[in-house]
């Protein structure tokens, strides 16, 4: 019973107290929220077709918000892990609790800050009439000044640039800092480079209106299907890469996982 109680009291605190982690649970959860906001977005569209001003313009302003912070996040998770590996008896002055909330707070001011601008003008700019207006909700639609738009697509190709050059520069720094080839360095080498492909994945929602064009085409009768299979590739699948990176990979979190299982299946 002892042997019992031991393997399963595991204390959870290291989640919530490591700065790689509460950076992890940050990112999954704001993929949660994207995820779960274009469903029900994908959903009321479907059905309804039609969506007032007022509510399109709330769902998409919280998905591009979350679309925003996922690079972001993704690079100072990267940073966080070059630190670990490349300064490890500065890791924990650097890398504090308070030092990480603080950072997440900035990622939501920077994707706040970006898009937030596009409503003060739309509301500016277009005629009255067209906030009393319906329809197919997404957000060159609710924002359509094409000076927004080309906007838009200026600091998303700023933002890829930053978190590319964090990307290679962190892998890079790694690669040659630990020439020992040691365990934690070959998969500290690892995550960058899946950090690389999420980015990569993620660089779809920045030119998501090209890639539905392309996708449409592929389904020239069937303009469900096509708007189905867009959303599954520049929504879902990029934000199903990070329980992957850090959830199965990581095996402090994957073996707590394991034992609470366990521990739950026991009782």
């Amino acid at each position: 019973m002892k042997k019992k109680d031991s393997f399963c009291s595991l204390d959870p605190q290291i989640f919530y107290l490591n700065p790689r982690y509460i950076l992890f649970i940050h990112l999954i959860l704001n993929d949660m929220i994207h995820v779960m906001l274009t469903v029900i977005l994908f959903v009321m569209n479907y059905i309804l077709h039609k969506v007032s001003f007022s509510i399109c313009c709330i769902f998409v302003l919280f998905i591009r918000f979350a679309t925003e912070n996922t690079p972001l996040n993704v690079a100072c998770m990267a940073i966080e892990c070059y630190i670990a590996i490349c300064l490890p008896l500065r890791h924990s002055r650097i890398c504090t609790i308070k030092k990480t909330l603080i950072l997440i707070g900035l990622i939501w001011v920077t994707g706040v800050s970006v898009v937030l601008p596009d409503l003060f003008v739309t509301l500016l700019t277009q005629p009255l009439e067209f906030f009393h207006s319906q329809f197919t909700c997404n957000s060159e639609v609710v924002f359509p000044n094409p000076v927004l738009i080309k906007k838009k697509y200026i600091i998303h190709s700023f933002f890829l640039v930053i978190v590319w050059f964090t990307i290679f520069y962190t892998y890079f720094r790694i690669l040659f800092t630990a020439r020992a080839a040691s365990k934690d360095s070959k998969k500290a080498r690892n995550t960058i480079i899946l950090h690389g492909f999420q980015v990569l994945l993620c660089m779809t929602t920045y030119f998501g209106q090209h890639l539905l064009d392309v996708v449409q085409r592929w389904f020239l009768l069937n303009y469900l299907d096509s708007i189905f299979t867009f959303y599954i590739i520049v929504h879902v699948l990029p934000r199903s890469i990070s329980p992957i990176i850090y959830g199965i990979r990581d095996e402090t979190f994957r073996k707590y996982l394991k034992k609470n299982m366990l521990c739950k299946c026991s009782y």
